[in-house]
């Protein structure tokens, strides 16, 4: 190599209540990688060398990250280490980096593609199996992270999922996340709102995110729910967009423990740094 590749992607929040393992939106909060020419043993354990690896030869290559985006907490950090490493790749060796096939290539290493989808896509993003649709620049509301120190593992808490519901909470869920699918594509407030409910996977992670509850308990004026972002423990409050800093003020005056990020919507996915 002669010349540095310096990328970035972005954090993601996935599931947005009952989209569990379809929806997810990109966050302006970005890990960063630098590809330059260098003799270290590249670091096999790291999921970013690995994604990489996947698609490009390791020799001669070094690889220097730089995290932002907080671990654990829920905000597709890993997904945006294999967006970076699948897309470095894919630019040295091709040229070009696409992200259906990328993404298609990511599964193998991240199990769900939600967040992988609007890692590398930006914006609101749909998966379903190895398929990924981009639905909109931005969802209606403006998220607001509360983001607690503790951590969470996302096999433990995958893992505190039920193998089966009853055919009630089946059938509140899905029709809730009919109404998120509307609200995304259509960029409806009021169907949005309505959407931010779930009971295929929230409940079964409060004990590892009480965060949620407590949030919920005590939103502020202008905000249109919460919702557990990914596996949590950080959560994701949907404010309107006049009244976001309010809400931002007011979260960060109710949880002073707690890390309160207003961010924009992350329309460009994992890609050159500017």
């Amino acid at each position: 190599m002669t010349e540095a590749l310096r990328l970035r992607a972005p954090a993601t929040t996935a599931n947005l209540g009952p989209g569990f393992d379809c929806a997810a939106v990109a966050l302006n909060l970005w890990n960063e990688l630098e590809v330059s020419s260098g003799e270290d043993e590249p670091d096999l354990d790291h999921i970013g060398v690995r994604a990489f690896a996947r698609l490009a030869g390791l020799d001669g290559r070094r690889f220097t990250w730089t995290s932002r985006i907080p671990r654990a907490r829920g905000l597709g950090s890993s997904a945006a280490v294999i967006a970076l490493g699948l897309v470095a790749a894919a630019l040295l060796e091709r040229g070009r980096a696409d992200p259906a096939e990328l993404f298609a290539e990511g599964l193998e290493l991240e199990g769900h593609g939600d967040n992988l989808g609007a890692a590398l896509l930006g914006g609101v993003c749909l998966t379903w199996g190895t398929q990924l649709v981009r639905i909109a620049d931005r969802p209606p509301a403006i998220p607001i992270a509360v983001i607690p120190e503790t951590t969470v593992s996302t096999s433990a808490s995958r893992a505190a999922l039920p193998a089966m519901v009853t055919h009630a909470d089946a059938a509140f869920t899905a029709g809730r996340a009919t109404l998120l699918g509307a609200a995304l594509a259509g960029g409806s407030t009021e169907l949005f709102a309505e959407a931010l409910t779930d009971r295929l996977h929230e409940p079964y992670r409060a004990e590892s995110a009480p965060l949620l509850g407590a949030v919920r308990q005590a939103l502020p004026a202008g905000a249109l729910g919460a919702t557990l972002s990914g596996s949590g423990p950080a959560v994701i409050v949907w404010a309107q967009n006049a009244e976001a800093a309010s809400c931002e003020a007011e979260l960060a005056t109710r949880f002073p423990n707690e890390r309160v990020l207003r961010l924009e919507v992350a329309t460009m996915g994992a890609g050159p740094a500017p």
